[in-house]
């Protein structure tokens, strides 16, 4: 078994964001910020593919919402990449929840009956449109950020834990046997990766989603060079990825056991590149207003391609 990362390492890195590929941006705005309550952050519109594939596997036009309870320097948030032209994206098993604590989400959810059903005292279960899974606990915690854990689906949970904690130097914070699930995490305060163990395959689909992290950017190529001599799937080797106007940040995109996308971020320059823009509010609406692709294709009596 490899050797764990030192804790020193450990300390240093980050939870940043989960990714979502979204269809419908009118009614994935209103989620975030009506239901769930948080902030847009940024928004940045790009020309053409991703070298990362940050928007999937599509070489067209595309956005990047950056939505959250608070700035990205410490609060984990998420990433709605939107593709022009693709209406939806079929939903894997791959993604099993985000769970964060707000009375004051669940008290949107009501107020503008946005579904709910209770699946705990005190927890109710809620779909982002896209089908994406979120868990509201119905308390307010004194931490600054409320989202508490990602939740994904893994097939072997010890082959998982070797890779999360030996190789990618997380602490593991609970392991529940019976269950087959683990918690893992870089920090106290930091949101928490939730694995659990499901039945058969993880199917990733089309909607698949990705989860990034920050480290100094020293560390990047080290990350790289691990994962090559542990045999592990490196999807995108380190590499620059720029951004109109913003801070050049280099990024290597690697995949666990189970096909999980993971980034990994130098932080220097991903703190610059990810300041909140007072205008995001703005360019968003702004960039939703100008795409007429929904009347294009309801004129055309067409639906939009899915995924």
């Amino acid at each position: 078994m490899t050797e764990p990362v030192a804790v020193g390492v450990m300390a240093a890195r980050r939870a940043l964001h989960f990714v979502f590929k979204v269809g419908n941006r009118f009614q994935t705005a209103r989620f975030y910020r009506d239901v769930l309550g948080m902030k847009i952050l940024r928004h940045e519109e790009f020309e053409e593919g991703c070298k990362a594939a940050c928007n999937g596997p599509y070489d067209g036009k595309w956005s990047k919402t950056m939505v959250g309870f608070g700035p990205e320097d410490d609060h984990f948030v998420a990433e709605l990449t939107y593709n022009y032209g693709i209406g939806d994206y079929k939903l894997g098993n791959d993604f099993m929840g985000i769970t964060l604590a707000s009375s004051q989400a669940v008290s949107n959810a009501r107020n503008v009956e946005w579904p709910l059903r209770k699946v705990a005292e005190g927890v109710f279960e809620t779909e982002a449109p896209g089908g994406y899974k979120f868990y509201l606990q119905n308390c307010n915690l004194p931490q600054s950020d409320c989202v508490l854990k990602v939740t994904l689906a893994v097939s072997d949970l010890q082959k998982s834990l070797n890779y999360w904690s030996n190789l990618l130097g997380m602490k593991i914070y609970e392991k529940d046997e019976q269950k087959q699930r683990a918690l893992l995490g870089y920090a106290d305060n930091q949101c928490k990766l939730e694995l659990k163990v499901i039945k058969g395959t993880v199917d990733h689909a089309a909607a698949f989603g990705r989860i990034a992290f920050s480290c100094p950017k020293k560390e990047l190529p080290d990350i790289e060079d691990l994962m090559k001599r542990e045999n592990q799937k490196i999807l995108t080797p380190l590499v620059s990825l720029d951004t109109p106007g913003k801070a050049t940040v280099q990024v290597v995109i690697l995949a666990d056991p189970d096909g999980h996308e993971i980034c990994f971020v130098g932080d220097e320059a991903f703190r610059e590149l990810s300041k909140m823009d007072p205008e995001g509010n703005k360019r968003l609406d702004e960039a939703m207003a100008a795409d007429k692709s929904d009347e294009w294709f309801a004129k055309q009596n067409k639906p939009k391609a899915s995924g």
